[in-house]
């Protein structure tokens, strides 16, 4: 009876000629019945992809699954014990990683969330992973918010991650299938979810200018960081997706060359990334005891351009 109910609910939504316009639940609903053809009473699970392609996937996407890793364990070593997965997918919603207790395994493998599983949208309907990749947003997707009446027994709590060129690269998915688990909960766990994800970006971002000066913004709200890679000779080499976003840079790809005063100088943009500067300008200075050169070398720029740096900040020479 639940689930015949269920079903209608979906099907009166995908029907209503104005519940998508007014519920972003009720277009994914849509997008999966109508873009996708799925049934929401479907409850045949999808085949994993064999061990090859997933091989060949994971091999893609090394370097990201390594710096993810660290992450990944300790999120898991906050949320396992209260019966959570961690899973990670990569940008089309396939399952990557899977961290789940031994006494939960075969909980999430009834539910077909393992490695090798595809959580897209266009496989799985509404769902956290596919949801939050479609959007491009964080996401939650609480038991009867999912498509399929075969998930409606699970909260997922979603987080999208970016790449260095402001590219979609994976999705950070904590799944439940406690029937206990309550919004205020779910609040608290994707909470943690975001502050992950966006953790994991900005060690990727790190880890791909390795010789830049990472400069940081500070932010009252949004999501994903919002950093900046700044070369030795003080041009702006990269920036994250939110700040490509706060500082209407290109959305993605390569950046074009501009100097890094042109950026942060901008009246538009946060007043934090001038303080942040400043602060570590003068971190610097204080860790080499006012010696200019070691300074400079602690930053990874020139003396000169330090000294350019400090006049525009007006720190004196």
């Amino acid at each position: 009876m639940r689930d015949r109910r269920h079903v209608d609910r979906v099907i009166t939504a995908v029907n209503s000629p104005s519940a998508a316009a007014h519920s972003s639940l009720a277009a994914s609903w849509r997008r999966s019945a109508t873009r996708h053809g799925l049934d929401p009473s479907d409850d045949r699970l999808d085949e994993r992809l064999g061990q090859a392609d997933i091989k060949r996937r994971l091999g893609r996407l090394e370097r990201f699954m390594h710096i993810a890793t660290p992450r990944l364990d300790h999120l898991f070593g906050l949320v396992g014990v209260s019966g959570c997965g961690v899973f990670l997918t990569d940008e089309t919603g396939l399952v990557l990683d899977r961290r789940v207790a031994d006494a939960d395994a075969t909980a999430f493998d009834h539910w077909g969330l393992g490695v090798g599983t595809d959580w897209s949208e266009a496989s799985e309907g509404t769902n956290g992973i596919g949801t939050c990749l479609a959007e491009k947003r964080r996401v939650t997707i609480h038991r009867d918010e999912h498509f399929f009446v075969r998930n409606i027994g699970m909260s997922c709590l979603d987080a999208p991650i970016f790449g260095p060129e402001g590219e979609l690269v994976a999705a950070l998915d904590v799944s439940s299938a406690r029937a206990d688990q309550t919004e205020a909960y779910n609040r608290l766990i994707g909470a943690m979810v975001a502050q992950a994800a966006q953790a994991i970006e900005a060690d990727f971002f790190r880890a791909s200018f390795p010789g830049a000066r990472i400069v940081v913004a500070d932010r009252d709200h949004g999501d994903g960081s919002v950093l900046l890679a700044v070369d030795g000779d003080d041009l702006v080499v990269g920036a994250t997706r939110g700040a490509r976003r706060t500082f209407g840079l290109e959305p993605n790809g390569t950046l074009k060359v501009r100097p890094a005063a042109d950026v942060l100088g901008r009246g538009d943009g946060p007043s934090g990334f001038e303080k942040a500067e400043r602060a570590a300008v003068i971190r610097a200075l204080a860790r080499a005891d006012g010696n200019v050169s070691r300074a400079a070398r602690g930053l990874g720029i020139g003396r000169a351009t330090l000294y350019r740096r400090m006049k525009r900040l007006g720190l004196g020479g």
